[in-house]
């Protein structure tokens, strides 16, 4: 990847994570653990992969985006905020009763295709867009991001079956293997590993990638766009927490909000890796 290019991802991702930490924190809930852990990716496919724009975010020939894992929606709030969707002041609003961004996913909210939260029904969902578009003979690609504790859940491999069937290769599914999850360590809670065997042994092409290296993530992408005649898994080896120094790898960030204190902690780490980056 270009070194500009990369730079200038690296920052709008400091500045997804900052995002993050406003929302929780003005909500005083939310989850900043894996809404970290999924800023670089989700940052590279809004600025550099997908087929979007803020000014026609219902174009019928827009590339579709599900948020499975719909808990990390304080992530896909501040991508879209940078990215123009709606005002980044909006993201302080979070959770707030009567407020646009809810807890997870809504489709009335500029932006978002589909509302997701229900742990292993957005993979789902997203399968149907992607079959959609070859029964309309459209273009358009549907990507889904999933946590590695979401996929503990059967109805995932179900749809596994059901893309892998219908040959959906205009379907990426990216999952989050940051290794913890509510309850702690996947290895502990029920371990869905080996998860790259399983995604190949349902007839997915499978691509492992850094998901905070983005020469990393756009090789994963390039090499999911050369195929076509099944399903892509991208399983991301990633850090829960990613970029705040006391949350990374930590289970307890999984659903609990920075007090005034860790806010303030965690927004000067970012603003100081902002400010490195722009140097």
């Amino acid at each position: 990847m270009d070194a500009s290019m990369k730079k200038d991802l690296q920052k709008i991702a400091c500045k997804v994570r900052m995002g993050v930490i406003e929302g929780t924190y003005n909500a005083k809930s939310g989850h900043p653990g894996g809404s970290l852990s999924i800023s670089d990716t989700l940052t590279y496919l809004y600025f550099n992969k997908m087929n979007v724009d803020p000014k026609a975010p219902d174009a019928q020939d827009r590339d579709r985006f599900v948020l499975s894992k719909g808990h990390t929606a304080p992530a896909l709030y501040s991508v879209l905020a940078q990215k123009g969707f709606f005002s980044v002041d909006e993201l302080k609003s979070l959770r707030h009763i009567g407020a646009m961004l809810q807890g997870h996913p809504c489709i009335h909210i500029p932006g978002v295709d589909m509302s997701s939260g229900s742990l292993g029904q957005g993979i789902s969902a997203a399968c149907g867009m992607a079959l959609a578009a070859k029964l309309d003979g459209k273009s358009y690609n549907v990507y889904t991001v999933l946590g590695d504790g979401e996929i503990e859940e059967g109805q995932v491999w179900e749809a596994a079956m059901f893309a892998a069937h219908y040959g959906l290769g205009n379907l990426v599914a990216v999952v989050d293997n940051n290794g913890l999850q509510i309850d702690g360590p996947i290895s502990e809670v029920c371990s869905p590993e080996p998860i790259t065997d399983k995604f190949a042994a349902f007839g997915w092409h499978v691509i492992t990638m850094d998901g905070h290296d983005f020469d990393s993530i756009e090789a994963a992408f390039d090499e999911a766009s050369k195929v076509n005649d099944k399903p892509v898994a991208i399983i991301q080896k990633s850090v829960k927490g990613k970029g705040v120094s006391f949350m990374e790898n930590q289970v307890g960030w999984h659903g609990t909000a920075p007090n005034k204190e860790q806010y303030e902690q965690a927004m000067a780490e970012l603003e100081a890796q902002l400010k490195e980056l722009e140097g």
